[in-house]
């Protein structure tokens, strides 16, 4: 995506994407990453566990979607333990550093179990937010629209706005106590809310608000920025015919003799942003 600039190579970032155990959309990550100018590693929970890796060779871990363990102690609970049980110092150590952490739906509840969010006061082992399960009382498979904070320090959403991503979870609803709540939306922490047609957010009502989240939570980061969990999906729209209404997209353009898109999708721009902010920083 990055063009060469000076005849000179663009800086290589390396991205760390774990697979294994129930977990999922690791190839679609890898892609969008790819896209988005970084070389994505997938790489098997066990090596990162059993020392077969080295983190520092790492600039952006991605915790991906899926069941991790089969949710069976509710969702990212016994991926979160073994995590902090075996390699929590050094992940500690590897984002205090200044690298990247995007977790995506079950990644998201991993990242929250494991207490790398909300990281109030700097305190990164200490769970205060949940993801618990939708008021609806199922698993929702959804597009949804979402309001991007203008305001927040979150470095994968600069420059977005109102974008559209799929769902697809049954524990999905952010809750958490009052105190905490102000706190992140005083420390302009809630990077994304799940919103209406107009670019509102939704208020709550279902179906806008797919799961019931706390004030339309549909993601959040860290107070540096460099920690950003979400439960929709940004790997799965990472081309213009990933979204079900790309053929209503097509038809106008083509009767009109105009090109078709070709443009990085929201989904792949996500992405992108970390990368660029790795580049410049």
């Amino acid at each position: 995506m990055e063009a060469v600039e000076n005849g000179m190579s663009p800086i290589p970032i390396d991205a760390l994407v774990l697979t294994g155990y129930g977990l999922n959309c690791d190839n679609e990550t890898a892609h969008a990453l790819a896209l988005a100018g970084a070389t994505p590693h997938r790489v098997h929970i066990n090596a990162l566990i059993d020392g077969d890796i080295s983190l520092p060779d790492y600039q952006i871990m991605v915790f991906g979607g899926g069941f991790s363990w089969g949710d069976d102690h509710g969702a990212g609970v016994v991926q979160a333990v073994r995590l902090k049980n075996r390699v929590g110092h050094q992940l500690l150590e590897w984002v205090a550093r200044g690298n990247l952490v995007m977790g995506i739906c079950n990644g998201f509840q991993v990242l929250v179990n494991l207490g790398l969010l909300p990281g109030l006061d700097g305190d990164y082992t200490r769970r205060s937010v949940a993801l618990t399960h939708n008021d609806c009382g199922n698993f929702r498979d959804d597009w949804v629209r979402l309001a991007v904070s203008a305001h927040t320090p979150c470095v994968f959403t600069r420059g977005l706005e109102g974008i559209e991503l799929p769902i697809r979870h049954g524990e999905g609803k952010f809750v958490t106590d009052a105190d905490t709540l102000n706190r992140l939306e005083a420390q302009k922490q809630v990077v994304l809310r799940y919103a209406n047609a107009d670019g509102r957010p939704a208020g709550g009502a279902f179906p806008a608000n797919p799961n019931g989240s706390l004030n339309d939570i549909a993601g959040i980061c860290d107070p540096t920025g460099r920690v950003f969990g979400l439960m929709p999906h940004p790997e799965a729209y990472h081309h213009w015919t990933n979204h079900p209404e790309w053929t209503r997209q097509k038809e106008p353009l083509r009767r009109a003799g105009r090109p078709l898109p070709t443009a990085p999708t929201p989904g792949v721009r996500i992405f992108a942003n970390a990368v660029a902010y790795l580049r410049t920083a």
